[in-house]
C-alpha cells in the first residue's frame, strides 16, 4: 500500500528534503559517504551537481551533514539521522506473512518462557542485521519448589521452580564452613511455607515469621534463608535481558567507533542497570520509540541506535521490553515495524 507522503519537517524545502533522504538512505544501504555527482544520478528531480553541493553545503551548516574527509561526500550526523527518522522516514505494516511467519515461531508450543525469548531475540537480529534485545520479565508466579546446591567455599546455588514451569539459578553468598544440613533445613522451611506464595508473598510471610520468632531457625540457616529470598526479593523490576546477535556489531565496528567502545556496551547490557534503563525507555512511550547516537543519554557514544517497544499485556501493564541495537545506518523502515509488531506479539505470550 502507498503511504501518503508526509509533510517536510520546518525548514526544509523539497530539494533538501529530497537531498537528505537520498544521503540517509545510501548510508543505510552502503554506509559510505555519498557526492554531488552521483545524487544528480539519482535524485527524481533535474538538479545540477553545482546546484546540489549548494544544498548539501546548507544542510551541512545546518548540522544535518558531515564530510569525513577533506572534498569528499557527505554522510548524516546524528541531527541529520533524527530529522530523517522523524520527518522524512516513510515505513507501512508488515505483510501478512511477515506478520504468520514471527508469530508462529514465538507462539509455538512445547517450549520454554526462556526459549521463545531467546527466538525473539535471535529473530529480531536476524531480521534487523544488529543485535536484538529482549527483557523477559521476572517470575511473578507461585512458587512449586526452592532448592540449595552448596557450590563450594561460602557459596552456594539457588534453584527456584515456579509452578508454571519456569526456573531461576542463582549464586548466594553464605558463611563459609556452613553445614549441608543447615542448607537442607532452609529448604524446607521455604517449602513448607511457598505453596501459592508469590517470592514476594513468601519474602514478606517469612520476614514476619522470623522477626516474630527468632529461634525457630539457627542463625546460620536463617542466613541462608534470607540470602536465598533477597536474590529475587525486589518487587517490580528484574528480568532476564537476552541478547542476540552480539557479532554483526562487531562487523560494523568501523561505523561505530571502536572495538573499546563496543566491549564496554557489551558489559552494560548484562547490567541490571540495562533492565531498568530499557524498562524506563518502553515505560515512556506508548509504541516504538528510536534512540540515535548518545541522545538516549544512555549509551553515551555517537554510532549506535536503539530502537526498542514495550511489550504490553491485555490489560496494558508493561510486561517487558523488545529492541534492537545497531549501527546507525541500520534499515529504520523495516526495523521500527518488526519491533513494534514483535512486541505485540511477546505482550500476548506475557500477558
Amino acid at each position: 500500500m502507498e503511504l501518503p507522503p508526509k509533510p517536510l519537517p520546518p525548514g526544509l524545502d523539497p530539494r533538501a528534503a529530497a537531498v537528505l533522504r537520498e544521503i540517509v538512505e545510501q548510508y543505510v544501504e552502503t554506509g559510505e559517504p555519498t557526492g554531488s555527482r552521483t545524487l544528480a544520478r539519482r535524485l527524481p528531480i533535474t538538479v545540477s551537481p553545482a546546484t546540489i553541493r549548494n544544498v548539501m553545503a546548507d544542510l551541512t551548516d545546518a548540522g544535518l551533514l558531515f564530510a569525513p574527509h577533506t572534498s569528499a561526500g557527505r554522510l548524516p550526523t546524528d541531527r541529520g539521522l533524527r530529522l530523517f527518522v522523524d520527518g522524512l522516514l516513510q515505513f507501512g505494516e508488515l505483510r501478512d506473512d511477515e506478520r504468520e511467519t514471527i508469530t508462529q515461531s514465538l507462539l509455538a508450543s512445547g517450549r520454554s518462557l526462556q526459549d521463545t525469548m531467546a527466538d525473539a531475540s535471535a529473530m529480531l537480529a536476524g531480521l534487523s542485521q544488529a543485535a536484538g534485545l529482549v527483557l523477559a520479565p521476572k517470575s511473578d508466579s507461585a512458587i512449586k519448589h526452592i532448592e540449595f546446591v552448596p557450590l563450594g567455599t561460602g557459596r552456594a546455588l539457588v534453584i527456584l521452580v515456579s509452578a508454571d514451569g519456569r526456573v531461576e539459578n542463582r549464586v548466594i553468598d553464605v558463611p563459609a564452613g556452613m553445614p549441608l544440613s543447615a542448607l537442607t533445613e532452609a529448604a524446607n522451611y521455604l517449602n513448607t511455607r511457598a505453596a501459592g506464595r508469590t517470592l514476594t508473598d513468601l519474602r514478606r510471610h517469612v520476614t514476619e515469621e522470623m522477626a516474630a520468632d527468632r529461634g525457630q531457625l539457627d542463625a546460620l540457616t536463617a542466613t541462608v534463608v534470607e540470602a536465598g529470598l533477597a536474590t529475587w526479593s525486589e518487587a517490580g523490576r528484574g528480568g532476564a535481558l537476552i541478547v542476540r546477535g552480539q557479532a554483526r556489531l562487531l562487523a560494523d565496528v568501523t561505523q561505530i567507533e571502536n572495538l573499546s567502545a563496543i566491549q564496554r556496551l557489551f558489559e552494560r547490557l548484562e547490567t541490571q542497570e540495562t533492565m531498568l534503563r530499557l524498562l524506563d525507555l518502553a515505560e515512556s512511550s506508548e509504541g516504538v520509540r528510536i534512540f540515535i547516537g548518545a541522545e538516549s543519554g544512555y549509551f553515551g557514544m555517537s554510532g549506535v541506535s536503539m530502537v526498542v517497544a514495550p511489550a504490553r499485556n491485555e490489560a496494558g501493564g508493561i510486561v517487558g521490553a523488545i529492541g534492537v541495537i545497531g549501527p546507525t545506518r541500520i534499515n529504520y523502515g523495516r526495523i521500527i515495524p518488526v519491533v513494534d509488531y514483535t512486541a505485540r506479539v511477546i505482550g500476548r505470550l506475557l500477558g
